[in-house]
């Protein structure tokens, strides 16, 4: 595909509820398809749901693991990305069709029933093929923790930036002499940079491109600003929603400021705004996915982690995991295969560096070819402060959380709603939410480990 970044934000939109996805299958075949006829002597079936850019460096590297293992056939199967994705593993685990490995984004994986739907990995094995937990950002190695049991394998994290063309900004006076984007501390700073930008750029082009219309985006940036203010969700007993309206309400002015200053045209939404920055928009918002689509665009361009605009650094995250569909009769080599091969991509990353992502293991972050990586070696920095979504069934990439409050931020940064009236919706749909059972397990909402 040509544009991976944009074609993983098309189906975005098209991802509907869990109950919803009544059908579903393969979208492609890795190259391992053919391994049930291989005469290695044992055989790992893995389901991922990585398409485009991603999909083609994960081949690369189960390639790599093929030609150093030949004694294992991977069998690798590419799913349509989305909930159809978490409906088929789960149907699979349920009906005992499960494979041996499996691709899930680390919040959905509270919500997947661990100890029904997903096993736990053995640590002890992971260690023996060179992955340990000291070798993990803390944090993000406990947001795979269910009930003190490791149930997600961190691949990477992958977060929100703020991408900016240096071309434009270097006209406008607001590179530093490093070559980067000047410090920016506050919303006056910002805001004085997009007051600056916009006097340099083009006609015809908006100031920046931010995903106005998204519901998926704009809960992310949400997320990442009401983070920086130190906002919580629940408290820990998950019994009481502590969502703070009051900044709440600070985050939703700050957004829909872009749009009433004339920073962001309500006519460009979608990936018009990525496109605009191509053609020479100062800044756009968008995932560190579009690395590879700007990169390919030959541009002279920067990426940061979402600015500190409220003093504190923090930047929505996400994060692909390895885990362990549930399989009746787990053990034996084919268990132990599966570990042997998430072990080995996880701590042979660098390719997957290469689409934008920040590799999770910690040791890739410090070798000289991963330094020299631009511009990724600008916002690893990311990984020490990720604003995740809370640890609830609810939440994680498109789930039932973003598509029940991702509306509303919206509502309010188009200006169809007022950001206090929406903070209080926000406030009472996460009161409903809270109220739900999982349908997955039937456990209530207040079950499932740690605070994000």
């Amino acid at each position: 595909m040509g544009q991976p970044g944009l074609n993983r934000r098309q189906l975005l939109g098209a991802a509907g509820g869990l109950a919803a996805a009544a059908s579903f299958g393969f979208a492609a075949l890795g190259s391992g398809a053919d391994a049930l006829a291989s005469s290695a002597r044992t055989r790992v079936r893995y389901w991922n749901l990585f398409s485009g850019g991603d999909g083609s460096n994960m081949i690369a590297m189960l390639n790599a693991f093929r030609k150093a293992h030949p004694d294992i056939a991977v069998k690798d199967s590419t799913l349509q990305w989305g909930n159809p994705f978490y409906t088929k593993l789960a149907m699979a685990a349920a009906g005992n069709r499960a494979p041996e490995l499996g691709v899930m984004h680390m919040g959905r994986v509270t919500g997947f029933s661990p100890g029904r739907f997903l096993d736990a990995w053995d640590v002890d094995l992971l260690a023996r093929y060179g992955v340990h937990e000291r070798d993990f950002n803390p944090r993000l190695w406990q947001r795979g923790l269910i009930d003190g049991r490791l149930y997600a394998l961190p691949l990477d994290v992958h977060v929100q930036l703020c991408f900016y063309r240096k071309d434009v900004l270097k006209k406008a006076g607001l590179l530093g002499a490093d070559d980067r984007i000047v410090p920016i501390t506050s919303t006056d700073d910002w805001f004085g940079v997009l007051k600056e930008a916009r006097k340099a750029t083009r006609k015809g082009l908006q100031t920046i491109g931010f995903w106005h219309n998204d519901q998926n985006f704009q809960w992310w940036f949400f997320v990442a600003f009401y983070t920086q203010l130190g906002g919580t969700w629940f408290d820990d007993s998950r019994t009481e929603v502590t969502f703070d309206t009051d900044k709440a309400t600070q985050v939703l002015e700050f957004l829909r400021r872009h749009i009433t200053d004339g920073y962001a045209d309500p006519g460009f939404g979608g990936g018009a705004g990525a496109e605009q920055f191509v053609n020479g928009s100062p800044f756009c918002w968008e995932g560190n996915w579009s690395v590879p689509v700007f990169a390919g665009a030959e541009l002279d361009y920067g990426a940061i982690p979402l600015p500190p605009v409220f003093g504190r650094q923090a930047t929505h995250a996400e994060s692909h995991t390895f885990v362990l569909p549930h399989q009746s009769d787990r053990g034996g080599a084919t268990n132990e295969a599966a570990h042997q091969l998430a072990a080995y991509v996880v701590t042979h990353a660098r390719q997957w560096a290469a689409g934008g992502h920040i590799p999770a293991y910690t040791p890739t972050l410090s070798t000289p070819a991963y330094k020299k990586l631009y511009p990724q070696n600008e916002y690893v920095s990311a990984m020490t402060h990720q604003a995740n979504e809370p640890k609830v069934w609810f939440a994680g990439s498109t789930g039932i959380l973003a598509q029940r409050v991702g509306p509303i931020v919206v509502s309010s940064t188009m200006g169809s709603a007022g950001p206090d009236t929406a903070a209080r919706r926000m406030k009472s749909e996460l009161s409903t939410l809270l109220a739900m059972k999982n349908p997955m397990d039937g456990k209530t909402a207040a079950q499932g480990g740690t605070a994000a």
